[in-house]
């Protein structure tokens, strides 16, 4: 059986993060963990300082068939380009052309929410930015 993952974001705004994650994959924030009724209750068990607790986002696609994302707040900023991004993969059929008009479409929605086109690789991907500068592409899922 192969390993699960899990992805985590570090930010300045775990909530705006969030908000402009749960658009761009369709996500929802995850439950929190049994036996705890609230996220708060599952944090209170930590012995996390005053400050941090409530800093953060957990999300998961509600199909369950995507990783979840946990969106952390952290004191340092973001200081260099992504070692790990997100491919966000736009479905559908057809030619090429077709395929270049639904994923410039995509990224178009995206800036909407938020994001920030970084380069356009003609016909193929479109590299982006989220409200926090993480890197990410959109392009073409697999025929």
């Amino acid at each position: 059986m192969a390993a699960r993952i899990d992805l985590t974001l570090d930010c300045a705004d775990a909530q705006l993060l969030a908000a402009f994650w749960k658009t761009a994959l369709g996500y929802v924030d995850e439950p929190p963990p049994p036996p705890f009724a609230t996220r708060e209750e599952w944090l209170a068990q930590f012995d996390l300082p005053e400050d941090d607790e409530g800093d953060g986002a957990w999300l998961c696609d509600p199909d369950g068939v995507g990783p979840r994302l946990s969106i952390l707040k952290v004191p340092e900023p973001k200081t260099a380009k992504n070692r790990l991004h997100i491919d966000i993969r736009v479905p559908g059929h057809g030619g090429p052309e077709e395929r270049w008009a639904r994923i410039r479409a995509e990224a178009w929605r995206l800036v909407e929410a938020g994001g920030e086109v970084l380069t356009e690789v003609d016909g193929h991907h479109v590299v982006m930015a989220d409200p926090e500068g993480n890197e990410f592409c959109v392009a073409a899922a697999a025929p």
